[in-house]
């Protein structure tokens, strides 16, 4: 995907809203909303959105649990599986 294909004026969004939309069903690719020619938005199927903020998610998730590892704040397989048994 070229993202230069998919830049596009703010009037374009104004003026085109409900073809955006249409469009969508048909190529979901992202498409980039420029203001004064500088790229200000970017406008996204919402099942690339929802997936998206699910990868962030997960990878908040992992750097977390290698800072953890990284300070220390672990037990290894044993430990956890006789504190379970508590």
């Amino acid at each position: 995907m070229s993202l230069a294909t998919h830049i596009r004026p703010i009037t374009y969004l104004k003026n085109s809203a409900a073809d955006i939309v249409k469009e969508f069903t048909v190529n979901p690719e992202p498409i980039i909303i420029t203001q004064n020619g500088e790229p200000k938005m970017v406008i996204v199927e919402i099942n690339d959105f929802e997936r998206q903020q699910e990868t962030m998610a997960l990878l908040k998730l992992i750097a977390l649990g290698h800072k953890q590892v990284a300070d220390g704040k672990f037990s290894d397989a044993m430990e956890f599986i006789e504190e379970l048994g508590d």
